[in-house]
């Protein structure tokens, strides 16, 4: 199975979204570098917009990821409650 990545710049914006995604996909792992962090997960990665909600304290919606979005590798799949990137064979 292939892994999805998504990277984010590293500041205050991407850190709720980070710890949100980590929370809801334990097969996750993240790579933080200079400026950058950089989510790997096997075959599927969910982003889910109420987990975010939780970690900010506020309403959150989804497309604010792509003022902090570097790259990302895989298949989208967006509506208003979750953002998942997977492989479809």
């Amino acid at each position: 199975m292939s892994n999805v990545f998504i990277a984010f710049q590293a500041n205050e914006d991407s850190r709720p979204v980070v710890d949100a995604i980590l929370l809801d996909n334990p097969q996750a792992k993240a790579v933080y570098a200079p400026g950058l962090v950089k989510i790997d997960a096997p075959g599927r990665l969910v982003i889910k917009r109420e987990t975010i909600e939780e970690q900010t304290g506020r309403a959150y919606d989804l497309q604010q990821i792509q003022l902090c979005l570097i790259s990302l590798s895989g298949n989208v799949d967006e509506d208003d409650d979750e953002f998942t990137l997977s492989w479809r064979h």
